[in-house]
């Protein structure tokens, strides 16, 4: 069983995929981790994120550290959306997303263009999203946690910038796919957002549709 987990920056979906891959015991991938890791080693190497040709070099890794906390950085995260429009750096690491897709029993992905292009088949498929202001504010919150002294109206600014990036791009738009069940998760908290997509996910599931 494939679940396909799709959306904006700070929409929830990484949150929601997790807690979907510990409620059916499967495997996950944050595939936006391929593409910091891209960009956090493009910027090792020194290489221009405005190269198509650097940052599709820069995406053969062969091991990724998910608990370096320079993933998470705003500075790579800010050169991810950007590098993340190339046609090369995503035919890249296409192989590794459809692979990991395709392992036996299944797993969980999420992403901006799981249900559209990585796993099409998927047999469940969440376009999670969120009012871009109530993005931004938890964006804040989670940037201030981690000590940065930043202000709502520059997040936000980033927030819709980043959209921009994702939907305008031709390779691979992010996009609701159509057979998507759509999750707006602002009004929600973190523990309602997880309960209704497990909800959806099994409504699914269980229709066979």
């Amino acid at each position: 069983m494939i679940i396909a987990v799709d959306g904006p920056a700070a929409s929830g979906k990484g949150t929601i995929a997790r807690a979907l891959a510990r409620h059916f015991g499967l495997p996950h991938l944050d595939t936006g981790l391929l593409y910091r890791a891209t960009a956090l080693n493009l910027l090792e190497m020194g290489g221009d994120p405005d190269s198509e040709f650097a940052a599709a070099r820069a995406a053969h890794i062969e091991q990724i550290d998910a608990d370096d906390p320079e993933l998470r950085s705003e500075a790579v995260g800010g050169v991810a959306s950007r590098i993340s429009a190339y046609p090369l750096v995503r035919a890249a690491l296409l192989e590794r997303q459809t692979r990991f897709a395709a392992q036996p029993g299944g797993a969980v992905l999420d992403g901006r263009d799981i249900g559209t292009v990585i796993a099409p088949q998927a047999e469940a498929k969440l376009f999670v999203t969120a009012r871009p202001e109530v993005r931004a504010s938890r964006r804040l919150a989670e940037l201030r946690r981690a000590g940065r002294n930043v202000h709502l109206a520059e997040v936000l600014a980033d927030i819709r910038a980043r959209d921009a990036r994702d939907t305008g791009r031709g390779a691979a738009p992010l996009r609701q796919a159509e057979d998507a069940i759509l999750l707006d998760t602002s009004d929600m908290d973190v523990e309602q957002a997880i309960a209704a997509a497990i909800a959806a996910v099994e409504a699914r599931l269980a229709s066979g549709s």
